[in-house]
């Protein structure tokens, strides 16, 4: 795998919550993207051989006078850039233009003006809509440099010095808001750097299972499946890598939804043998360990603690433990902020990233950490791992712990299970498309309010339904469901599910939310 890293492209992150986002952008062309933090130095900024360079956007001010700038190495190494936001204006700062506070901040969707022909539009038509997310501006380019576009809030929406090959971009490509910017990247990537197209799902798979060879030796995995597609896609590429020294270990911590236990261990008892699939079922101890727990983060922390334990004393029935495998993914990487990113603010601890004990942090064996969601299901297709397990809806590793607000107990979960199930059958029902609901389900609120059933006064809890579209997990918004089908869902929760007495839907985008409410 690592001769495909090389004459790719590496970004400077500059603690963009969409710095991933432009890796898989350009990945989407077949060309490999690593991420370096804006304090990496030469020797790891080219440590791969890259053939051009992205400055993300970040959450500082340009004009600010801590804020981060734009390396020496960047422009001494002589190769293409392209700076996207931030990025854009510590570029024109580096070479002597002028940023200044813009008089109308741009969030949110506008339309860029192309005023000049260049490599980065090829193919795209004058007038482009694009995602804007900037309160600085760029005044006065850089000696050199042309205005390539502008938008009614950003006089030099897009700027370039072609001798140079050096660009900037005031708006961000690299979301699905911006419908022109894969061409962009593709345009910048392999007609203006030359990065070779060679990056592809089956080469990704052929090297994975070199790197975990090299990784674990002669040792012996136990990996913890969780029923997704990540744990399912890890479990595929360790079986093919060190066949039956994998030990797959399902832990029911009581958190999964209806019947879900039995499915999982039906379905990849399947794919990865009977005789090596080892399922405990520690209810008793996660609840026992989350009793009296309301904070989401101790939840989080909690619940990664005791998948180890769990996982040890799985373990120790096959012989000892040496590796534990993870089916943790960049969205879980980049919402915890780990450690490498300056910048970056954490949004939230993932039970993979914040869990494990000081013990366990060396003996992690995690495949498809640097991958998206779309990512990991090209590459499960590839290992011709069954489509309904492919295209699951995404289920957090904690469960319904993190749908389950305030504490966690048995007769909550099962309020909560009940409800989730009606919600499913229901969409399940109503054949709609894949992308209309990429992910759906039910959240318990902590929260009881007055209604009356039956003539008689009830006080009772309130199921909130979620259902989002999204295509990276990383961006979503809630999705329109029909009035209908709402309606239906709500009169069977309300009749069916004791002690629930009210229904609401989420609509709200990610950002500001997250898919998850904790």
């Amino acid at each position: 795998m690592s001769d495909l890293k090389y004459d790719g492209l590496v970004i400077i992150d500059y603690g963009s919550q969409y710095s991933q986002l432009i890796a898989r952008r350009v990945r989407e062309q077949g060309v490999y993207a690593a991420i370096v933090p804006y304090t990496a130095g030469a020797e790891e900024g080219l440590a791969l051989n890259p053939r051009g360079i992205i400055l993300s956007g970040g959450p500082d001010s340009a004009s600010a006078p801590d804020a981060p700038r734009l390396p020496g190495w960047v422009l001494s190494s002589g190769l293409p850039v392209l700076g996207i936001c931030y990025g854009m204006q510590i570029l024109t700062q580096a070479l002597g233009g002028e940023v200044g506070p813009a008089a109308e901040r741009e969030y949110g969707p506008a339309t860029i003006e192309i005023d000049a022909s260049s490599p980065l539009w090829a193919g795209l038509e004058r007038n482009q809509p694009v995602w804007m997310s900037h309160g600085d501006r760029i005044e006065t380019p850089p000696p050199g440099f042309t205005i390539l576009a502008h938008s009614e809030g950003s006089p030099c929406a897009g700027i370039a010095d072609e001798r140079r090959a050096l660009y900037g971009v005031q708006f961000h490509p690299e979301v699905t808001h911006t419908p022109g910017g894969g061409a962009m990247l593709r345009n910048f990537a392999l007609s203006i750097c030359g990065c070779p197209p060679r990056w592809q799902p089956e080469a990704f798979i052929a090297g994975a299972i070199a790197a975990i060879r090299a990784q674990v030796g002669e040792g012996r995995v136990v990996l913890g499946l969780s029923g997704g597609v990540d744990s399912a896609v890890t479990a595929a590429l360790l079986r093919r890598a060190i066949g039956d020294r994998l030990i797959p270990v399902f832990v029911n911590h009581g958190l999964m939804r209806l019947h879900e236990p039995e499915e999982i261990v039906a379905a990849f008892g399947a794919i990865l043998g009977q005789q090596n699939l080892i399922a405990v079922d520690a209810t008793e101890a996660f609840l026992t360990a989350l009793a009296g727990v309301t904070e989401p983060e101790a939840k989080r922390k909690i619940i990664g603690e005791q998948f180890i334990i769990a996982f040890e004393e799985a373990a120790r029935r096959a012989g000892p433990l040496e590796w534990l495998a993870q089916g943790t993914i960049y969205p879980d990487v980049i919402e915890s902020a780990a450690a490498g990113r300056p910048g970056a603010s954490v949004i939230k601890s993932h039970h993979n990233v914040g869990g494990l004990p000081e013990r366990m942090k060396d003996r992690v064996v995690e495949p498809l950490r640097d991958l998206f969601k779309d990512e990991v299901r090209r590459i499960g297709l590839a290992l011709g791992l069954p489509e309904e397990i492919v295209w699951r809806q995404p289920f957090p590793g904690p469960g319904l712990a993190v749908r389950c607000l305030g504490e966690v107990t048995w007769e909550r979960l099962e309020t909560l299970r009940a409800a989730d199930a009606i919600f499913r059958e229901e969409l399940a029902a109503a054949k709609l498309p894949r992308e209309a609901a990429a992910q759906a389900f039910a959240v318990l609120l902590p929260v009881r309010t007055v209604g009356v059933m039956g003539d008689q006064r009830t006080y009772g809890e309130v199921i909130a339904l979620r259902a989002v579209t999204t295509q990276d997990f990383m961006t979503a918004d809630w999705a329109r469901l029909q009035h209908d089908l709402l309606a239906r869902v709500s009169a069977r929760i309300v009749s069916q599910v004791g002690g629930v007495n009210r229904v609401v839907y989420d609509i709200t985008s990610k950002p500001p939310a997250t898919i998850e409410w904790e």
